[in-house]
């Protein structure tokens, strides 16, 4: 059943997987903190963040009403509000980290049409993997304009050079990969 939904998933273009992750502008590419769903048929990005800058305002009116004010009084009105407020918070981290996951679950598997050695979380990574410099590789290619097939032969380039630049910790990770 799962590998009929596999295959029955869309192939997205490169365009449109670095659409839901990245942002652009002039030319200068940057990772999302909150990823869009919106170009893979999902929840655009800008309803996300309504929703999450939503929660705190329908709390602080849900708590400092008139009528729930003259029940709790001053003190616990605020109170209630710092411990709710905690929740929030809790609640903002997991919408994002939930939809975060969803995104990178859905365009995986057309990323690895693309690029099938490619890990799309390690490209993504800003910690030290051996794709570190692929937002300067891909702010390149934006800066020439590049798209489809022409942008895929600059990645692959890009990620080759990339790999040979690190190959100790290439040899390392595929060294690991075996043990998992």
């Amino acid at each position: 059943m799962q590998e009929e939904n596999q295959q029955a998933r869309e192939i997205y273009s490169l365009e449109k997987i670095f659409t839901t992750i990245l942002k652009a502008k002039n030319n200068m590419a940057k990772k999302r903190l909150i990823f869009d769903q919106g170009p893979i048929g999902g929840l655009a990005v800008k309803w996300v963040i309504l929703f999450i800058l939503s929660l705190p305002v329908m709390l602080y009116a849900g708590i400092f009403n008139p009528t729930m004010f003259a029940i709790l009084g001053i003190a616990q009105a605020i109170i209630f509000f710092v411990v709710f407020l905690s929740m929030v918070m809790i609640i903002i981290a997991t919408t994002v980290f939930i939809n975060n996951n969803k995104v990178i679950r859905e365009v995986t598997p057309s990323w690895n049409k693309h690029f099938p050695d490619i890990d799309l979380k390690l490209a993504l990574s800003s910690s030290a993997t051996p794709y570190k410099d692929f937002f300067k590789h891909y702010n390149s290619a934006l800066e020439e304009n590049l798209t489809g097939n022409e942008l895929k032969e600059k990645l692959a380039q890009s990620f080759a050079t990339m790999e040979a630049e690190n190959q100790s910790l290439m040899d390392a990770i595929r060294k690991n990969e075996g043990k998992r």
